[in-house]
């Protein structure tokens, strides 16, 4: 294409913007996780949630809504990685599923949290799931938020996996993830199962039946790049 002349006495005109890239991106992520708490609470009140006297703090609601949206987190915060670092298609598609599926149900259990007047962080992990789960894997510590809970990656092993690339990256983060989906299966059965708000064991059930049916592709996708799963939490 020519470029277009600039007669004297005109300005030149002005060059076009570049893309923000990682920043606007990262603006944008925080807008929407914004969002989807708020819309969390919306559907909240369609689905009939807090018409009822809400759950207490010490609920399974309340502590499944608390600690599958922090797993939900870190998963987030690895699927987005892989969005940035693999250059497999067929990761950064499993990646990109990952991240828009936790992100969403994520923002819809803060918005519950907020329905229901409770704080978002707070008390024992899984503690709501009765006598031994509480304090699970007390011995490995998160860098933000207390006992890892089963299947979280551990701040040693984010670090690692950020310094990876290529088929060494894609093959740690499939292992990191796959063993983040078995941790959170146990957490999302019994929620599923004892939790008061159907909503809730809705969502409990559909967390179980998605992340078991994309263990089974990723421990395919692993063996198909020479890589094992690490060992079930």
């Amino acid at each position: 294409m020519t470029a277009t002349a600039v007669r004297p006495g005109q300005d030149a005109p002005a060059p076009a913007p570049r893309p923000r890239g990682r920043g606007l991106r990262a603006a944008l992520l925080a807008v929407i996780a914004v969002a989807l708490v708020a819309l969390g609470g919306g559907l909240a009140v369609g689905l009939g949630i807090g018409q009822d006297p809400a759950p207490t703090s010490d609920s399974v609601d309340a502590g499944f809504a608390r600690d599958m949206a922090l797993h939900h987190r870190q998963g987030v915060e690895m699927a987005n990685l892989a969005l940035e670092r693999s250059t497999d298609p067929e990761v950064r598609q499993l990646a990109f599923d990952i991240s828009s599926t936790q992100t969403n149900q994520a923002g819809r259990m803060e918005g519950w949290l907020s329905l229901w007047g409770l704080p978002r962080s707070g008390g024992e992990h899984m503690a709501w799931m009765g006598e031994g789960h509480a304090g699970h894997d007390a011995s490995a510590m998160s860098g933000t938020d207390g006992a890892l809970m089963p299947g979280m990656a551990t701040e040693a092993e984010l670090a690692e996996l950020r310094s990876l690339s290529g088929t060494a990256f894609d093959v740690q983060f499939l292992r990191l993830m796959t063993r983040h989906h078995q941790g959170g299966f146990d957490m999302a059965v019994y929620a599923a199962e004892h939790a008061s708000e159907p909503a809730v064991r809705t969502l409990g059930r559909s967390i179980a039946d998605t992340q078991s049916a994309e263990v089974t592709t990723m421990v395919g996708m692993l063996t198909a790049r020479g890589g094992t799963p690490l060992p079930a939490p």
